[in-house]
């Protein structure tokens, strides 16, 4: 309630908060375009990989040409300007710059730039969630050991799904199930960048094929962004996995409470406390009415009769026995609420949502027959899709990280729809995102448990 009134006070004492941004895709652009007109905040620099696109994103987004003309962050910090670069190492080292946005979307990219973020004492808001999902619950625990905030990213569902949690259990509810919306089929697994269209083109009037990667919305498409985002939710609420992942089950967003509940209370679900994402697409592949495509839910129980008959007197969407209810919100507006994150993590020194344990995976999935010596391509490609499995069994079992499952050769013969293991791949033990996985598994094993 009091974040606009601390920006206003930063911007009357000459301080606003600086930010640093890692990445000027889609997410970034849409920041940059509300960050240019809020009070107290100042995008300091923006690092890019190819620094004419982030010029032609700022100016996509409505940005004049002069305000993006500083020369180097500190001409930037003098003008009130932002510089464009090509070396995000120079925005992350910058000691003038408090918080910085890593939102390159590449796993070992973002857990190199958190982790140098940590290190020279920056606030780090993880628009990475593929990152988050490899290795969150590790870089949380060294941000918080180093005294700053490591936050998931405001505008994307899983810090929304977070808060929602929060908010049920300071409420004095009990969680039943959360997550979100997308369309789903059984057979949107096998999809790859080739035949993504022909589903995209059912729902998405895309004149310009160039204009989108293929590659990124097939992993909105085959289940591998849903797995992402619930093990992302499970990391940051203790909420769980369950043991077959995601069952995708169509409901308008009037049926949640009916729908997402236990299956000993006639829903889905195998128990209480974990994530489910709902399909917009019924199993005949027609469009479900009134769907939360694009929103995020929470179903919640109390076992006071007096509050189920309040649920009812005030119009909340209960189940048919009256004792699970549900609250969601239709939208989510992506990088355009992300400076929300930004105030909470500079002036509450708070994350909207960071991982507090290591309940859930997202684990490289076969999508069809693959063969010793096939290079696998990771999320959104041909090879595999991410499938949300409980933390303890991928530890136990050794499975292969969806984020490390990109550019590493295949050693082993795989069935579709098996779940790959560390040891069907030729990884790099040497690559720090390796490293950095591998020393999460070691940290958050259970006592005596070899990892695999």
């Amino acid at each position: 309630m009091n974040l606009h009134r601390m920006l206003l006070e930063r911007q009357a004492a000459g301080r606003p908060v600086t930010v640093g941004l890692i990445g000027a895709g889609k997410f970034g652009t849409m920041f940059a375009s509300q960050c240019r007109l809020t009070e107290g905040m100042h995008l300091v620099g923006v690092a890019d990989l190819n620094p004419d696109r982030a010029r032609s994103q700022l100016k996509l987004g409505s940005w004049p040409a002069e305000q993006y003309s500083a020369t180097s962050i500190d001409d930037a910090l003098k003008t009130g300007r932002t510089a464009i670069l090509d070396n995000a190492d120079l925005l992350v080292t910058h000691p003038a710059i408090e918080v910085i946005i890593e939102a390159t979307g590449d796993p070992g990219a973002g857990i190199r730039f958190a982790i140098k973020a940590i290190d020279n004492g920056k606030h780090i808001v993880m628009v990475n969630v593929e990152a988050d999902a490899v290795a969150g619950p590790i870089l949380a625990r060294k941000a918080k050991a180093a005294g700053v905030v490591y936050s998931l990213a405001w505008g994307d569902q899983p810090a929304l799904i977070a808060d929602h949690v929060d908010w049920a259990r300071a409420c004095g509810f009990r969680v039943v199930a959360a997550g979100k919306g997308t369309r789903y089929h059984p057979t949107y697994h096998q999809s790859t960048p080739d035949t993504v269209w022909d589903i995209l083109d059912k729902y998405m009037k895309i004149r310009d094929r160039n204009s989108i990667n293929p590659k990124m919305f097939n992993s909105f498409v085959d289940g591998t962004k849903s797995g992402i985002e619930m093990t992302a939710v499970c990391n940051a609420t203790g909420l769980h996995a369950q043991a077959e992942g995601l069952s995708f089950p169509p409901a308008t967003r009037f049926e949640h409470a009916e729908i997402c509940k236990p299956r000993s209370a006639g829903g889905v679900l195998e128990k209480a406390g974990v994530t489910e994402v709902t399909s917009s697409v019924y199993r005949d592949g027609t469009d479900v009415p009134h769907s939360l495509v694009m929103g995020t839910y929470v179903v919640f129980e109390s076992d006071s009769a007096y509050s189920q008959e309040c649920f009812r007197e005030y119009s909340m969407l209960q189940d048919s026995s009256g004792k699970y209810s549900c609250l969601y919100r239709p939208i989510h507006m992506i990088g355009l609420e992300l400076g929300y994150s930004v105030a909470s993590a500079a002036l509450r020194k708070e994350p909207t949502g960071a991982a507090i344990c290591f309940n859930s995976d997202v684990v490289a999935t076969a999508k069809r027959d693959l063969s010793p010596g096939e290079m696998l391509d990771g999320e959104g490609g041909f090879c595999v899709w991410g499938k949300q499995t409980p933390a303890e069994a991928s530890l136990e079992q050794g499975y292969l990280p969806l984020g490390l499952a990109h550019n590493v050769k295949l050693k082993n013969p795989i069935k579709a729809g098996q779940r790959l293991k560390w040891s069907d791949v030729a990884y790099d033990a040497d690559s720090l995102a390796v490293k950095v996985r591998r020393e999460m598994e070691a940290a958050f094993a259970k006592p005596n448990a070899k990892v695999a």
